[in-house]
């Protein structure tokens, strides 16, 4: 059973950090595009991040310059590490695997709030 097991949400303040993980379950992390979207109250989800299978990255540019997404093969595992945070960053992150357009596999989601 494939499952991308996420953690590392919670709550901080505006400018602070925060590293969000995503564990490969059943699934190898380096087989697929991974990435993150984000989904905020009453808004559409938004795709933050991605690094593709060759380890090119991209990033929605509310977020560049302060999130940066990485993979550790070893550990089997997707990184979003997120800095300089704002409260308009708040939302429920969600992990993701693709093969193509569109994701196959998520993760359960985390909620991160930035808020002082």
């Amino acid at each position: 059973q494939v499952q991308l097991v996420e953690s590392g949400g919670g709550l901080v303040q505006p400018g602070g950090s925060l590293r969000l993980s995503c564990a490969g379950s059943g699934f190898i992390v380096s087989s697929d595009a991974m990435g993150w979207y984000r989904q905020a109250p009453g808004k559409e989800r938004e795709l933050v991040a991605g690094i593709t299978i060759g380890g090119t990255t991209h990033y929605a540019d509310s977020v560049k310059g302060r999130f940066t997404i990485s993979r550790d093969n070893t550990k089997n595992t997707v990184y979003l590490q997120m800095n300089s945070l704002k409260p308009e960053d708040t939302a429920v992150y969600y992990c993701y695997a693709s093969l193509g357009l569109f994701p196959r596999y998520w993760g359960q989601g985390t909620q991160v709030t930035v808020s002082s």
